[in-house]
């Protein structure tokens, strides 16, 4: 029996991610839908290679190559805001919200409003626009798998488990390359020296992240979400060999901990063949070679990410959106070289003491919090 999938941000390495676990059971899977951003080309390669019904590109400029390069398929070809939300809409059994930042909250909420399984990669539907997801996905029934992998490990470890038992829970953290510099070293890092990730094989905005420790304290912001146990409850610790993904620690002492290789297709498979198991073409585990797993506090000193997401979070309201937007545009500026590593923080941080819209009710009013604060955040820039 096949199985409709519709997958947003194809062209990511989340979405080549899954569609190499769906081309080595094809016959499993009919693909509804592929988008992309403006990578027309390779947009229309994977969508004759799956058959999909159709691919969209969120940059309307790239529709007429897309279309050429999809001439005489029989695949529809779409461009535009309006076109990922409707592409979204279509009937799939899950769909996977791989869009990165702001450009996903639309479609992933279009998706959840189907009330079917939606496989949630996009950090900023619940980063930003958490209160609101949430109550969508009460509202309509839709099961949300979380595919991150510190999230897709919770989920895991909880399973069959009452939320009430849970006394902690903790997210892992690389610490990213840059984990053993000093300050002083920090205060000259370059955008090629971020994204050279130790563990992971990311794109460079969640590189950076990770460099910085914004990756692990949105996570906690998501998780803040996902599970119902109170901010208290959650906790980071740094774990630099990324084997032990999260853990979950009951009242009764024992603690459960999901473990597995750095390799994103391992949590994506558990979305997707939820609530069984697929094979992937993972390595297993190799603990006698691996030799030892270690654990330190993190550094909120010289990466003060998680404090600041923490203190958003606690806030709540439209604050996270207002964090997020502000990493989004100082991570930007690190990457063109317009700003040192070390202000990201100290960018987000200024951006946060200035700036605090009334809590949204709707996603609209997340979307415009998140502009506004872009906008404010673009201003500071020209004062660095």
């Amino acid at each position: 029996m096949t199985r409709a999938i519709t997958i947003l941000g194809a062209t990511g390495s989340i979405g080549a991610s899954t569609l190499d676990l769906i081309r080595r059971e094809r016959d499993k899977w009919r693909v509804v839908a592929l988008t992309a951003n403006c990578q027309a080309v390779e947009l229309a390669r994977l969508a004759r290679e799956f058959s999909a019904e159709v691919a969209v590109v969120a940059d309307e400029t790239c529709l007429p190559d897309l279309r050429e390069a999809l001439a005489g398929s029989g695949i529809a070809a779409a461009g535009g805001a309006a076109a990922l939300v409707e592409a979204a809409t279509r009937p799939a059994d899950i769909t996977v919200a791989a869009i990165v930042g702001g450009a996903g909250l639309a479609p992933t909420m279009a998706a959840i409003e189907q009330g079917r399984s939606v496989a949630l990669a996009n950090k900023e539907a619940l980063v930003s626009a958490g209160d609101v997801m949430m109550a969508a996905v009460a509202r309509h029934g839709t099961t949300l798998l979380p595919m991150d992998s510190e999230h897709n490990a919770i989920f895991q470890c909880l399973a069959g488990n009452d939320p009430a038992h849970v006394r902690s829970i903790t997210l892992t953290a690389s610490g990213g390359p840059f984990r053993e510099w000093s300050a002083a070293q920090l205060a000259v890092a370059t955008p090629e020296q971020a994204v050279r990730h130790p563990n992971w094989d990311m794109g460079a905005k969640i590189s950076v992240d990770s460099a910085t420790m914004f990756n692990k304290g949105l996570e906690l912001i998501e998780a803040f979400h996902l599970f119902p146990v109170g901010l208290d409850a959650l906790r980071i610790v740094v774990h630099p060999q990324s084997v032990v993904h999260s853990m979950v620690e009951y009242r009764d002492g024992s603690t459960l901990a999901q473990l597995g290789p750095s390799d994103m297709r391992v949590p994506i498979a558990s979305c997707l063949a939820w609530p069984g198991r697929m094979d992937t073409p993972c390595a297993p585990l190799d603990l006698a070679a691996l030799g030892e797993l270690t654990f330190r506090a993190p550094d909120e000193v010289r990466f003060p990410a998680t404090r600041l997401c923490r203190q958003a979070a606690e806030a709540g309201g439209a604050i996270p959106a207002v964090l997020n937007a502000a990493n989004e545009v100082a991570v930007a500026a690190f990457l063109a070289g317009h700003l040192p590593f070390t202000r990201i923080s100290v960018m987000v941080e200024e951006l946060l003491g200035r700036y605090a819209p009334p809590a949204p009710t709707t996603l609209d009013q997340v979307i415009a919090v998140d502009a506004e604060a872009r906008s404010h955040a673009r201003r500071l820039l020209e004062l660095v």
